[in-house]
């Protein structure tokens, strides 16, 4: 490839680069990013603006708002640290100029994620031999994380890679890499099974509904049967954690409970400061003052106080209602705009794959969501947003 060549497509490298990299490292997703917003600009490709852009501006500035209301302001500055990555979608929107880049991007995510669950499989059995004696038990606080710091944000990423790997299969023409993207979603789901998160399990399963009932809508009902076959086989003793939902195991305060209290506690920050919220970072700090009177005391030390796990009270109660409405803005703004894209597409057009899978996507995570923070991961949001952006990459008219 000539200078010329290489200059042309080093946006679209280097965005696609920054797009898959959370996946491996997040240290390697910042360098990609700055790579690539260097890129644009010393090739003069113009900068394009997805139709979310008023809702993550008005995002930006409520949680400016909130933090200077807040009192704590040098206390928040992680959360404003987490701002670089919202320049990531428009790097992606920008920089892929068609869907055989945004392709490559999805197989690069298949790709990654196959790597983190193959990896996670050596942490199982390492931690399998190293079991003292309870193994589930032992287990629960030692799970696999693949290339990430922790296993909810490991799970994040495999539920999206699946949802992306399951667009491909299903709406795609291009049939050349289907041998290998079914071998990797099997890796994938297995890894995630591995990390023993429900949440993300419940992601995953109603996005895979979603791209079944557009695509093959009498294999909907797999979803359940294979649901019910698993608890039945109960590999890696995966039955033991759904059922925990209902009753836990080893008298340990169970972790559906745990969420419930904190969704009060949310309710009752809410209540407190409805435009402002507590204040970025302070959910944590001011958690035990919002405490339901009715909640018995003490609160079991093993919770943990950092986030509510759940992301429409979580930033309702750190952020102002505002906050989480720009939030939700963005997330069912982006859904009706590919929703619409797909409605107006002939039914043989290839980036109808690109758009189920986004869609699906922004329902596992808002679904997700319920019972986790998860776009409070670094590695989770920038992925997140790199869907995002592919997804208005194949909704625009140059697609």
């Amino acid at each position: 490839m000539t200078n010329p060549e290489w200059r042309e497509n080093a946006p679209a490298y280097l965005a696609g680069a920054a797009a898959v990299a959370p996946v491996v490292s997040i240290v390697g997703a910042e360098i990609f990013l700055g790579l690539a917003l260097v890129a644009l600009l010393a090739t003069g490709r113009k900068l394009r603006w997805p139709p979310i852009t008023i809702p993550i501006a008005l995002w930006i500035a409520w949680t400016l708002i909130s933090l200077a209301a807040s009192g704590h302001a040098a206390d928040g500055f992680p959360q404003i640290k987490k701002f670089i990555w919202l320049p990531l979608l428009f790097l992606v929107y920008s920089g892929l100029r068609g869907l055989k880049e945004v392709r490559m991007v999805a197989l690069g995510w298949a790709a990654a994620a196959t790597l983190s669950s193959l990896w996670g499989f050596v942490q199982y059995v390492k931690v399998y031999r190293a079991t003292p004696v309870y193994f589930y038990e032992y287990y629960s606080n030692n799970r696999i994380t693949g290339f990430m710091g922790h296993w909810m944000t490991f799970s994040g990423q495999m539920m999206m890679a699946l949802m992306i790997i399951g667009a491909l299969l299903l709406f795609s023409k291009d049939r050349k890499w289907t041998g290998w993207l079914i071998a990797a979603g099997a890796i994938i789901s297995t890894a995630l099974l591995l990390a023993l998160t429900r949440s993300m399990w419940t992601g995953a399963a109603i996005g895979a509904l979603w791209l079944l009932w557009f695509r093959k809508p009498l294999f909907v009902i797999a979803v359940p049967v294979l649901a019910v076959l698993v608890l039945a086989v109960n590999p890696f003793g995966v039955r033991g954690r759904a059922l925990d939902a209902i009753s836990p195991r080893y008298n340990v305060t169970d972790s559906s409970t745990h969420r419930a209290v904190l969704r009060r506690v949310g309710w009752e920050m809410v209540k407190a400061h409805p435009w402002v919220g507590v204040g970025a970072e302070q959910v944590g700090p001011q958690f035990k003052q919002y405490i339901p009177a009715d909640i018995p005391q003490p609160i079991p030390t093993n919770w943990y106080y950092g986030h509510l796990h759940n992301i429409y009270f979580h930033y309702a109660a750190e952020r102002g209602v505002p906050a989480l409405l720009a939030l939700l803005w963005i997330l069912v703004g982006s859904w009706i705009a590919f929703w619409r894209a797909v409605r107006r597409l002939p039914k043989d057009s290839e980036a109808r794959w690109v758009l189920h899978g986004a869609i699906a996507v922004i329902i596992a995570v808002m679904i997700s969501g319920y019972w986790e923070v998860n776009l409070g991961d670094s590695e989770v949001l920038a992925m997140f947003l790199s869907v995002l952006g592919c997804g208005y990459v194949a909704a625009s008219d140059k697609a």
